[in-house]
């Protein structure tokens, strides 16, 4: 497995994903080819070509031909995840709408769509239609049983602690971020390492394997590199491997001491604060209080808490205190241990780390 981490490799995705172990990844992230069955040059109203999309990579013979390649490597993507592994796949109204038929009929168990409105697309020059100013994302798990990972409480946190929505504003890719050759865009539809920084930081953790089957100019594998995963890529054309070797190669990885995640609520054992009355710890009648011990509550037998004329839970009387909707009591509430003040979450940590709950 070891040859198929960090490196990448010139040649047809078809074959050379073949070549890979059953289960050898956490993540796919793909962009393949769109099938924009663009027939002529694009022009602007002053009769100057429109650079869009015209390779000959992006080119099939029908849709039927388009269907076929793409069921062949999503069928190998499938066999190359772990089962607790997921996908994610990009493009536009040509294309998704396919792939995400052949997700269905291929098992994947679809999770979530994902709307990358850019806030600086190319115009419609002929105003014939709407301005197309985004992609769709479709993520993914390998199965419906997959416990697949989703970093909540991280994209949270990235989103100044509200909960991260499905439609996400980035630019295109542009500035000294664009790779170019003598002024001109090496690659038509390079993707902006902010968007792959998010899927990467929200669906996998570090160290997992990262694999991407049409790698272009490498930015799913120089932002993995960056967070300090595990990568493998192909690509086909000699110009793109070309390019993103070289950008892979400049790449430096972030601390390590940097690069971990917040850990979901709901991978860490619930204590009731009552537990630990009923097991002794507490006794009816000990006094909680606030970090500046102007705050006094004692502590019933029933597992709540009194203070002055009220009446609750750790989490209701410390959120009515604090004014607020919700609170959390752990993190609030603080006891005497031998002439210290110790915050009572701490004593919730050590019966976790003791597996006594």
């Amino acid at each position: 497995m070891s040859k198929f981490l960090n490196r990448i490799v010139n040649g047809d995705c078809l074959r050379e994903i073949k070549k890979i172990p059953d289960k050898s990844f956490d993540l796919v992230f793909a962009d393949p080819p769109y099938n924009l069955q663009i027939g002529k040059k694009l022009t602007r109203p002053d009769s100057s070509e429109v650079k869009g999309v015209n390779d000959k990579w992006d080119r099939f013979q029908s849709f039927e031909h388009y269907d076929d390649f793409c069921k062949s490597w999503l069928s190998e993507c499938r066999r190359i995840l772990k089962d607790d592994g997921c996908i994610w796949v990009i493009g536009s109204y040509h294309n998704i709408f396919r792939l995400g038929f052949h997700l269905q009929n291929l098992n994947y168990w679809l999770l979530n769509d994902v709307i990358w409105r850019k806030n600086n697309p190319m115009p419609n020059f002929r105003g014939t239609r709407f301005t197309n100013a985004h992609e769709t994302l479709i993520w993914a798990s390998k199965s419906k049983k997959s416990k697949y990972t989703f970093n909540y409480r991280s994209l949270k946190c990235l989103n100044d602690d509200l909960q991260m929505r499905s439609d996400w504003n980035f630019p295109i890719c542009n500035g000294k971020e664009r790779l170019k050759e003598k002024g001109k865009k090496i690659h038509s539809t390079q993707k902006p390492e902010a968007l792959l920084h998010r899927i990467i930081l929200a669906t996998t953790n570090k160290k997992d394997n990262i694999f991407d089957p049409f790698l272009g100019t490498g930015t799913t594998a120089v932002v993995a590199k960056k967070l300090g995963r595990n990568y493998f890529g192909i690509e086909k054309e000699r110009k793109y491997f070309k390019a993103a070797y070289d950008r892979i190669k400049k790449t430096k990885v972030f601390d390590d001491s940097y690069l971990d995640t917040i850990k979901n609520n709901k991978t860490k054992p619930r204590i009731p604060f009552g537990s630990l009355v009923e097991l002794g710890i507490f006794k009816p009648g000990t006094s909680l209080f606030d970090a500046q011990k102007k705050i006094n509550a004692k502590i019933m037998a029933d597992g709540s808490i009194k203070y002055k004329d009220s009446e609750g839970s750790i989490h209701k009387i410390a959120a009515k205190i604090m004014g607020a909707d919700s609170f959390n009591g752990w993190t609030y509430w603080h006891y005497n241990l031998n002439g210290s003040t110790v915050l009572i979450d701490s004593l919730r940590q050590k019966f976790i780390s003791e597996k006594q709950f």
